[in-house]
């Protein structure tokens, strides 16, 4: 009896040990295509634009940088806004792909859980009425913004959780479209009341956009990011069975609540972090993880970290577009994502139906 039930666990263990090679093979190979192309486009980007650049005269260092234009644009214009995106499109992406397995949607995003909306409502308010405050060297709009993420994540969440239960996902869902509606109106009341200079400045906010001329508010935003991407890491194998159901995770060893809601703060988290730096740039959640799905398959092991260097990679070329199509004009980036979302959106829903 018991020689049979070793050498049973041990033809077990053996026909796993192919799958597991076989994973981390595909993972490498992955990583590796994704982190290839993200480094090209991160390289190659700050040098497009409407106003061509010498790699030799942007590192000249006997011109001083108060002279030397080429330093100037390169350094202070381009490579902070190519970092940015890079930030925001790798944590979108990523809370997309978390987002899709929890609620088991394929058409979630990181917006709707209500995340976004109440970041907006807190930029809003800080752009209308916050222009007294002073916070020393950082702005009041993404601090407000990160506090209006705060409050809408603390709402569905106690809506959603009950002691000893698992999240409700339906409670989660629509807990969130309502929140989204309610702060929509919140910030449109704030829009109508406020004077049109401020009522300008809000609605490019909302249009999302990378128009970043330093690297601090990326370091600010990076330690939020980085607690994400922590999170992120401890979910794959996770995912792979919410994604089934709570009930078919829970008898495969999963703890359910606590994968709930790991899932729900990471995701949650990297919004918050994303939309505070740049603004609500829609579709990078949905479009990223379903092009990523039809290259590397739907184990999340895999597509977790694939979206991740691919929504880095999708966005730096999108505000690419963004900065050069209407030169010398600058075409907010989350009108080119949503440019590109949309018909992609309406072809999902189609190929579903």
């Amino acid at each position: 009896m018991n020689a049979g039930t070793t050498a049973a666990q041990n033809a077990a263990v053996a026909a796993a040990r192919p799958a597991r090679q076989s994973i981390r093979a595909r993972l490498a190979l992955t990583v590796a295509g994704f982190g290839a192309l993200l480094v090209a486009t991160c390289v190659l980007a700050p040098l497009v634009g409407s106003t061509p650049l010498s790699l030799v005269r942007v590192f000249d260092r006997t011109v001083p940088f108060a002279d030397n234009v080429d330093a100037q644009i390169f350094f202070i214009a381009r490579l902070p806004r190519v970092f940015a995106a890079a930030l925001v499109g790798a944590t979108l992406a990523s809370a997309g792909v978390v987002l899709q397995a929890l609620l088991r949607n394929p058409l979630a995003t990181p917006f709707t859980l209500g995340v976004s909306a109440g970041a907006a409502l807190g930029a809003i308010l800080a752009i209308t009425f916050g222009s007294a405050v002073t916070l020393g060297p950082f702005s009041p709009v993404p601090l407000a913004s990160f506090a209006g993420a705060l409050v809408a994540v603390a709402i569905v969440y106690t809506l959603a959780s009950a002691p000893g239960r698992a999240l409700s996902t339906s409670v989660l869902l629509l807990a969130g479209v309502t929140l989204n509606s309610f702060f929509s109106a919140l910030i449109l009341f704030v829009q109508y009341m406020a004077d049109f200079t401020e009522a300008y400045r809000a609605v490019r906010w909302l249009m999302g956009d990378l128009d970043i001329g330093a690297f601090g508010p990326i370091v600010a935003t990076l330690p939020l990011a980085t607690v994400s991407f922590g999170m992120f890491a401890l979910l794959p194998s996770s995912l792979n069975l919410l994604s089934v159901g709570g009930d078919v995770a829970a008898t495969r060893g999963v703890d359910v609540l606590r994968a709930q809601r790991l899932a729900f703060l990471s995701a949650s988290l990297a919004t918050s972090a994303a939309v505070s730096l740049a603004g609500p740039i829609g579709f990078i959640g949905i479009v990223v993880p379903h092009l990523v799905r039809l290259l590397v398959g739907v184990d999340h092991r895999v597509v977790l970290p694939a979206s991740a260097l691919f929504g880095a990679s999708f966005l730096v070329v999108c505000d690419v577009v963004a900065r050069t199509v209407m030169a010398p004009l600058e075409v907010p980036v989350g009108i080119v994502t949503a440019l590109i979302g949309g018909p992609f959106f309406l072809w999902l829903l189609v190929r579903r139906g």
